[in-house]
């Protein structure tokens, strides 16, 4: 580590607590990152894709690290695992009759998150028509931000578009919540009003347990968190001639990595801190944030006062081995904080070089920041050309260890002052937000 930054870590344990002469100061080892990584990175942990036996030894782990080095569970739960259901819909049986006229399945796509959904009264309905000239995917869009029940009759002309909507909706999926109040019946017809319809669905459901993986450092202000998150999952085993495991060393394994390290330093610091510290290991981040979606709802989200979500720090970015970008930067003063935090070191943060990529919107980051939390995403790899990000590839021997541990040691250090009470993130107006 550069002798600037080393320095940094000498005023910045001062800053965040009195280290009496019989405390060791707490160290960032790059042994233990390596070690944290390789094994959550590692062919048992089969990709740890969400509703596996992978993902549960990895949640195990996770809570296992937090075990030894001492930090609290979340207040309510009697473990590191803050366990919750989701449920998983596929269709069984469908009948859709329009003016008495039964219409093929080809031409019908039902979305509706419920074990059964009925449509026999149009007063009860909004019906919305797709024409020959309409923009399919706005109109699509039209009709799922329209509440209640909805039915949608689509000019054939778009019946090439349909179909590979039909075909991607149509495979089932996970929902976090069951709704009985709200459906979409989308049909492909020459009709432009009907009079009567009746349409019955069934889809079978099976509940299917998840689990963030959460604990925290009490502070003096107990209610102002600053919170270090990253998400544990990935995308598992797929079909291959070659390597068929999906490891996810960089996405996210060395956030994950990362954050533990981060718990281990903080409590090792053996003073408490002014504002509470709060570890997370989110899931199933990969299929829709779900984990963090029910994270942000067990808390009060005003109380979190910053949130540094740690994703693919693995690889040196573009501008050098000691920088790293922030997402949203433009959202918060959070990034321009972390940079004044580190003047006078090699290390820098600055603001994210990707921005056709959205990628303040495609992490878990996203979900908090919705709710007027300064939450940003801290990366280093260049994900426009990176060559391993969801593949096979992505192993722990593609990284740069070294950079990870020092990339670590980096956001310790610019978090000091946020979690000593001296800066505080503006909040992100969520109505600024897509």
């Amino acid at each position: 580590m550069k002798k600037q930054l080393i320095v940094l870590f000498a005023i910045s344990l001062f800053t965040f607590a009195t280290i009496t002469s019989c405390q060791q100061v707490p160290v960032i080892d790059q042994a233990e990152v390596t070690r944290f990584i390789s094994t959550l990175a590692a062919d048992d942990m089969e990709g740890r894709r969400t509703f596996t036996p992978g993902i549960d030894k990895a949640a195990k782990f996770i809570e296992a690290e937090f075990e030894n080095i001492g930090i609290e569970y979340l207040d309510g739960l009697s473990s590191y695992q803050q366990k919750f259901k989701m449920y998983s819909l596929t269709s069984e049986s469908m009948a859709v009759t329009l003016d008495g006229k039964s219409v093929e399945a080809e031409n019908v796509l039902v979305m509706a998150n419920a074990e059964s959904f009925e449509l026999t009264d149009l007063s009860n309905a909004t019906v919305l028509n797709v024409k020959k000239d309409d923009n399919f995917r706005e109109s699509f869009g039209k009709a799922r931000g329209t509440e209640g029940k909805v039915l949608v009759l689509i000019d054939p002309s778009h019946a090439g578009v349909f179909a590979n909507y039909r075909n991607f909706y149509s495979r089932g999926g996970e929902v976090m919540e069951l709704d009985t109040d709200n459906g979409i019946v989308m049909v492909v017809t020459k009709a432009t009003t009907v009079t009567s319809v009746e349409i019955k669905v069934k889809n079978k459901v099976e509940a299917k347990g998840l689990a963030n993986v959460a604990g925290k450092i009490t502070g003096k202000r107990p209610n102002e968190i600053v919170l270090f998150s990253g998400h544990y999952d990935h995308l598992g085993i797929r079909p291959a001639s070659g390597d068929s495991i999906w490891n996810g060393a960089n996405d996210d394994a060395s956030g994950i990595s990362a954050v533990i390290t981060l718990a281990k330093y903080f409590k090792d610091m053996g003073t408490q801190p002014e504002r509470t510290i709060m570890f997370v290991a989110f899931t199933a981040e990969e299929i829709g944030g779900y984990g963090s979606q029910y994270f942000s709802k067990q808390l009060n989200p005003d109380e979190i006062v910053a949130m540094f979500n740690i994703e693919m720090i693995g690889k040196p970015a573009v501008s050098g081995p000691n920088t790293a970008w922030i997402t949203g930067f433009d959202q918060s003063d959070f990034g321009t904080l972390l940079q004044k935090a580190v003047e006078g070191t090699d290390y820098e943060f600055y603001a994210d070089p990707y921005p056709a990529q959205n990628l303040f919107y495609r992490s878990d980051n996203a979900t908090l920041a919705r709710l007027g939390v300064p939450a940003h995403t801290i990366s280093t790899t260049p994900i426009d050309v990176d060559p391993d990000y969801h593949k096979a590839t992505d192993e722990v021997s593609t990284l740069d260890m070294a950079h990870m541990t020092n990339t670590v040691k980096a956001i310790a250090a610019a978090a000091v002052r946020i979690i000593s009470g001296e800066d505080t993130p503006t909040r992100v107006d969520p109505a600024g937000l897509r």
